[in-house]
């Protein structure tokens, strides 16, 4: 989950030569495509550059010279949403409150938001290096290590695992109730409880 840094579709828009007409039209490209190419992975999350292409309405120089990869317009969808995610919880107060109610409240905003992309969320993480795809969620993962490592020290979370184990227990929790998803398993909103469920019991304290 990542935000606060110059996005791939901002370094395709280089060039102080093209002129603010040839600007314009790229940046009315960047959006049609990324438009297309959000709806295309939630229909599909197999979707080609070429059906994205054709649903931007542009062609496949115009679509491969903004982003060079079917990878690279994954990467830069991965990131605006997560971007949303990060921005959400800047506005959210993660520590004042119990931790666990802070925790929970974590989960849930930040579901509602990646519920609308879980498709391209999938298609990404299957599509990016495991170290790119980490990368991308480096601020969320922070938030959540800053929250876990307060319920910790104020008893609402277990201390006889370190903080980064369990930061990494809830990251791969979310994954799986998105995989479950997409896997038709479950719906979101049966995704959403499983995951507050099994977050809750496995950070819980032993002494409560």
């Amino acid at each position: 989950m990542e935000s606060g840094h110059h996005s791939g579709a901002a370094k395709a828009r280089r060039g102080g030569s093209a002129t603010p007409s040839r600007r314009a039209d790229a940046e009315r490209n960047i959006a049609a495509i990324l438009a297309a190419a959000t709806t295309c992975f939630a229909k599909n999350p197999n979707a080609s550059m070429t059906e994205i292409a054709a649903a931007a309405g542009v062609g496949r120089v115009t679509l491969y010279g903004h982003f060079s990869s079917r990878e690279a317009l994954l990467s830069e969808l991965m990131e605006r949403a997560l971007a949303e995610v990060a921005t959400a919880l800047d506005v959210t107060d993660l520590d004042h409150g119990p931790a666990d109610e802070a925790l929970r409240s974590f989960i849930r905003s930040s579901w509602q938001l990646l519920d609308r992309n879980l498709r391209m969320l999938y298609a990404a993480r299957r599509a990016l290096p495991a170290e790119a795809v980490h990368d991308h969620h480096i601020d969320i993962l922070s938030a959540m290590q800053r929250l876990i490592t307060r319920g910790q020290q104020e008893g609402a979370f277990r201390d006889d695992l370190p903080s980064h184990w369990l930061v990494g227990t809830v990251y791969a929790l979310v994954q799986a109730a998105g995989d479950q998803v997409e896997a038709g398993q479950f719906t979101s909103e049966q995704a959403l409880e499983a995951l507050d469920a099994t977050v809750a019991s496995a950070l819980r304290s032993p002494n409560t």
